[in-house]
């Protein structure tokens, strides 16, 4: 709601959202996150990118989370939700998680990119300028990089938290053991890992392959991202490829023949989804959150009513052992 255009949040958005703790820390985050990945680029609507933080807000999702390179062009994301900070939530920082990320190319030369020292310090510097912040709440090295000791890139993710930069750190794209590795350099330097951001979905399970026991085993929570598996796992593909839609467009992420391939499987499991009175995205969502190992389920959004709608997966999360194996019959 706004006052004379002064955004004001809903006084109810706490009874809106359910908290998860995060591994064993003190933070709770939301069961649902928005991510910028998309749609906070120059190319788009700034308007719409507004509304899209304020109902996320309005609903209790406290965390938002970027990194260096989304836009498109990389950082632009990171630029425009600062103009939008400034604008919207000024008075609400302290209610806010702001997440961000380095670990792929930012620019040209050998220090733009990777996991050196060199490059995460002036890639986060870089971040809180645009953000306009003196911190964020958590920041993730991105992705593993097996040309710099794990020792530099953990012990910079420390030194960032001691010069105050970062109050948290997280990792993503870690598979099991090297996670391990980093989660107890972490520990030793006396800068636990919060959080580990992997992609899982239905249709990319990849984690239950021993990463998600090494996360409850060392404390550390999970967020994840691609729930939806770029779209897939919507009602947009139900009835085949529309021409506006990304896998027609043959994204770096999804194409034509990807979706063609799913359909059956698509189609399957939406069955069991409106057995449970919820559209197909509401399920992916919610089957992610059954496990209480996960903290958070990361959420792009074009529209607010597609926030809104996502919103509703948190209802029900509750799986029956006969709902279970004819998912699990249909992923075969």
């Amino acid at each position: 709601m706004s006052k004379k255009g002064k955004y004001i949040a809903d006084e109810g958005r706490y009874d809106k959202m359910k908290y998860r703790r995060t591994g064993n820390s003190g933070l709770l985050l939301p069961e649902l996150s928005l991510g910028l990945w998309h749609n906070f680029g120059d190319n788009d609507s700034f308007k719409n990118a507004r509304n899209l933080l304020k109902c996320a807000f309005d609903n209790g999702i406290t965390h938002f989370d970027l990194a260096n390179n989304y836009g498109p062009l990389p950082g632009a994301a990171e630029s425009n939700f600062g103009k939008i900070l400034k604008k919207d939530f000024k008075n609400y920082r302290d209610e806010l998680i702001i997440s961000s990320k380095a670990g792929f190319g930012m620019w040209p030369g050998p220090y733009g990119d990777n996991g050196s020292k060199k490059y995460l310090i002036s890639s986060l510097d870089q971040s809180l300028k645009r953000m306009n912040l003196d911190y964020v709440d958590i920041f993730y090295h991105h992705r593993p990089d097996p040309n710099t000791p794990l020792e530099e890139t953990m012990g910079t993710l420390d030194l960032i938290v001691r010069q105050g930069k970062a109050l948290y750190v997280g990792l993503s794209n870690y598979q099991p053991k090297e996670a391990e590795k980093a989660f107890k350099l972490l520990k030793k330097l006396g800068t636990p890992c919060l959080i580990h951001q992997p992609r899982y979905s239905l249709f990319d399970r990849w984690v239950e392959d021993g990463l998600l026991n090494v996360l409850e085993n060392s404390g550390v929570g999970a967020i994840c991202f691609s729930p939806l598996a770029q779209g897939m796992l919507t009602d947009k593909y139900l009835n085949g490829l529309p021409k506006d839609s990304r896998a027609v467009k043959d994204s770096p992420f999804l194409n034509s023949n990807q979706v063609l391939e799913m359909l059956p499987k698509i189609n399957a499991l939406n069955e069991i989804a409106k057995n449970r009175n919820q559209n197909l995205a509401q399920m992916a969502i919610s089957w992610i959150l059954k496990d209480d190992r996960i903290t958070s389920v990361l959420i792009g959004a074009s529209k607010t009513s597609q926030i809104l709608d996502s919103i509703k997966a948190t209802e029900n999360t509750i799986f029956s052992d006969e709902e279970l194996a004819s998912i699990n019959t249909i992923l075969k």
